[in-house]
């Protein structure tokens, strides 16, 4: 029996339930001017992901990379979310909602 595709299978899981909380994090306390931080991540795990030999490790980390760079536009979401009420404002930033 192969495993492989049930490894990536669940690590991809994994990675995209633990991007949820970091870009609520991330907009809550910093708002989204540190996307470029996602940016680089993200290109930076594809880039590695392309010279690593191991399919399983090679997948793991491109789709690591892949959701780095998706949790860009989920940072810019978010903070449409917590315009609507939706989710808590950070009150120490209540300006960084007022220009919309």
């Amino acid at each position: 029996m192969y495993f492989t595709g049930i490894i990536i299978a669940v690590s991809t899981f994994l990675i995209i339930g633990l991007f949820h909380p970091i870009v609520i994090k991330a907009e809550y306390y910093t708002g989204t001017r540190l996307w470029w931080i996602f940016l680089i991540v993200g290109l930076f795990s594809i880039g590695i992901a392309l010279f690593i030999e191991n399919a399983i490790l090679s997948a793991i980390i491109g789709v690591f990379g892949a959701s780095s760079l998706w949790g860009i536009g989920e940072l810019f979401s978010q903070r449409k979310r917590v315009m609507k009420g939706w989710f808590p404002k950070n009150p120490k930033r209540l300006s960084d909602y007022e220009e919309a």
